[in-house]
């Protein structure tokens, strides 16, 4: 063979080489395009564990014409993850939204909080920030004051938000825990619903989280109940857990039907696991009040 032939033969072989690289790379890749979508879709968790874990026996309609659940596709940030639940229908007497369960399938405690509602809310709407571990369905559970139950939920792009450093603060953290900061929209008007936000400065930490000082693992303290109420009638209860991010912000709606004083109570807890509450210590009992001027 002619070295003219012979390196045209090797770069024959060679080409074939490359062609065969990228067929295997594209067999890999179509291989993969189902696996990232069934990823994508996995509610197994949620059917298989956590729907009769907290709703056993219970028919929930999936649907957003009574509450839906609006979060980032991809968060900028798993430990800060914003989202909303807004509800369609008015807080009445008659009918009302009496609990909404949240629920991030895929972290490993999953339970992100229940929070009890009253027709004293005048709108069931809820905003929070929340920590997500991995990709997976955020959803939110409605229990309605007839009974009935409902459901929506998004699926979120996020991934070590349970995990993310604590950060080198957590000293002057410690120092303002337990303090609490109430905002009242501008627009209240007497008999209707008003935007609220509550703030509280709290590290809510994990217990998967290492210190970015001493480079421990830190265990878990953080709030795990919490009432507010208006001239002592309940507007908002809630059962949380450390899905919550640090200095934990809720906005909800309560009405002012005349002067009062707006009143939040909540303490905290430590466990010796991030994902059991079978043995956990009660930590202290916070409380701050704000005066409502109509």
């Amino acid at each position: 063979m002619a070295a003219t032939e012979t390196i045209q033969y090797y770069k024959l072989i060679a080409r074939i080489k490359l062609m065969n690289n990228k067929i295997k790379l594209s067999l890999i890749l179509m291989l993969l395009v189902p696996l990232v979508s069934f990823a994508a879709k996995d509610e197994s968790k949620w059917n298989n564990s956590l729907k009769n874990q907290y709703f056993s026996g219970v028919s929930i309609q999936e649907s957003n014409d009574v509450i839906e659940i609006e979060a980032p596709y991809r968060a900028e940030d798993p430990a800060l993850v914003p989202i909303k639940i807004i509800s369609k229908i008015k807080q009445t007497q008659q009918n009302y939204i009496k609990k909404i369960t949240v629920f991030v399938d895929q972290n490993p405690f999953p339970l992100v909080g229940e929070f009890g509602l009253t027709p004293e809310t005048g709108k069931a709407n809820l905003a929070m920030r929340v920590r997500v571990n991995s990709y997976s369905y955020i959803r939110a559970v409605a229990e309605m004051s007839d009974g009935k139950f409902y459901m929506s939920k998004k699926f979120v792009k996020a991934s070590g938000g349970c995990s993310a450093p604590i950060g080198a603060d957590l000293d002057a953290a410690m120092k303002r825990l337990g303090k609490v900061k109430f905002k009242v929209g501008k627009d209240m008007q007497l008999g209707e619903p008003v935007a609220t936000q509550l703030l509280i400065s709290h590290p809510n930490i994990t217990g998967m989280q290492m210190d970015q000082v001493t480079r421990f693992i830190k265990k878990s303290h953080f709030v795990n109940q919490l009432k507010v109420t208006f001239n002592d009638k309940v507007v908002l209860t809630a059962k949380i857990d450390i899905a919550i991010s640090a200095d934990p912000n809720f906005r909800f709606y309560f009405i002012p039907n005349k002067r009062g004083t707006l009143k939040a109570e909540f303490t905290d807890m430590s466990c010796e696991s991030p994902i059991s509450r079978a043995v956990c210590v009660k930590g202290k009992e916070y409380s701050s009040e704000y005066q409502v001027s109509p």
